[in-house]
């Protein structure tokens, strides 16, 4: 079953960009893994915000994600840049108009 997590990431101030950056990476283990997307977004009301979309195979591809040296390692990358400030929720996909 699909499984979506969306979420907001807060950042240090001044520091959304090159959060950014490091998020936007080009990476062919997601892919690999059962990442069907990813996406990351602004909005300039928030500056100090980062929200995240991911669309997975399902939980569990998710949750094994976590665990490669490759994700570990650019969540401590990422971590200088946070602010401690997340948002967001989950859920498994039931339906789409998109998708019969």
């Amino acid at each position: 079953m699909t499984f979506v997590n969306v979420g907001t990431l807060g950042a240090q101030p001044g520091k959304r960009d090159e959060l950014i950056a490091q998020l936007t990476r080009p990476s062919s283990v997601l892919a690999d893994i059962g990442c069907l997307a990813y996406e990351v977004g602004a909005d300039d009301t928030q500056p100090d915000t980062v929200f995240v979309m991911e669309l997975w195979k399902s939980a569990e591809a998710h949750r094994a994600s976590l665990s490669l040296p490759e994700v570990q390692a650019q969540i401590a990358e990422a971590r200088p840049l946070l602010s401690g400030d997340f948002g967001g929720f989950r859920f498994d996909v039931v339906g789409s108009p998109l998708h019969h």
